[in-house]
């Protein structure tokens, strides 16, 4: 961050400064936003061992003297259910549009079927890397494999083989990424990491503690609402609603005694705590929404729209 500050003035950007945007995209659980946070050092994104935890388009910064990359973590690409679905797929439609490389994700245990292939053929009109991930848990010969199946349909410009677990083979990826983009200013300052305010993380990570600590359809029922979000000189005071989807899931989600939501506010205030680096102080209710999932005034007010 030093040496970036140095070489940048008010007047102009270094010789040779590259800036642009980078979409991140794959099925499910392919490792996305796993490959994000390793990039940025930073837990920006949540992750559970759960499909479909990332709903969001998650913006990451990465600066340094070479450049800025945005990196754009999409949810994983899937056939919409629900109208929650197609608000996510929005999303990566959008940040497909936005990039200027795509990043594709491949788990070489779970490579796309004919109709994702056809749906991401058609998408991708911009410089693409194939990035096969999980190089720790996978056989040479299910990549090769996986691999083979991909490019019969689509075409890289380049392929890696990482972890992004372990950060195997990523920094070679970003230097590759740095040398695709084309010259121009940053687009936000050097030390920022995301645009998105520090209530839209609150919300993920209690979402993410959702996912962690309620099994079947619990999680995926809920959304995140931050009704107030307060800082104060000593504290930050978070009023936040879960919604659920059925009066039979509220319940369960309140446990006998109080004892399950108590939990999930115990654990999501230490990792909102952990993330902002101050003292917080987390109120959480249950609310009932029917049906929220396919109700488009609903998922604006819950932020997807």
């Amino acid at each position: 961050m030093d040496d970036f500050g140095q070489n940048i003035s008010l007047t102009g950007v270094p010789e040779g400064y590259k800036s642009g945007y980078a979409a991140i995209i794959g099925k499910p659980n392919a490792g996305k936003s796993t490959l994000l946070n390793q990039i940025l050092g930073s837990r920006l994104s949540i992750i559970t061992p759960k499909v479909q935890t990332t709903r969001h388009r998650i913006t990451g910064i990465h600066s340094d003297k070479r450049g800025q990359i945005v990196f754009l973590d999409t949810p994983g690409i899937l056939e919409p259910k629900y109208k929650l679905h197609e608000n996510m797929m929005r999303a990566v439609t959008r940040s497909l549009d936005d990039a200027d490389i795509i990043l594709f994700l491949l788990d070489p245990n779970d490579a796309p079927n004919e109709d994702e292939l056809s749906w991401i053929s058609q998408k991708i009109k911009k410089t693409a890397f194939l990035i096969v991930n999980k190089v720790d848990i996978c056989s040479e010969e299910r990549i090769n494999e996986a691999v083979n199946i991909l490019k019969e349909k689509l075409t890289f410009k380049h392929t890696y083989i990482i972890s992004a677990l372990q950060g195997v083979g990523v920094e070679k990826l970003v230097n590759t990424v740095f040398e695709e983009l084309p010259e121009g200013p940053p687009f936000y300052p050097p030390d920022q990491l995301s645009e998105h305010p520090e209530r839209f993380f609150a919300s993920e990570l209690i979402r993410e503690q959702l996912f962690l600590q309620y099994q079947a359809e619990i999680p995926y029922s809920c959304a995140v609402n931050i009704v107030q979000y307060d800082q104060k000189p000593d504290i930050d005071v978070i009023d936040a609603e879960i919604v659920v989807n059925r009066k039979s899931q509220k319940g369960i989600l309140i446990g006998k005694g109080g004892k399950a939501l108590k939990n999930l506010g115990t654990e999501s205030r230490k990792s909102i705590e952990e993330f902002t680096g101050r003292k917080v102080y987390l109120n959480m209710h249950v609310k009932v929404r029917e049906k929220w999932r396919d109700k488009p005034g609903f998922l604006k007010d819950y932020g997807y729209d």
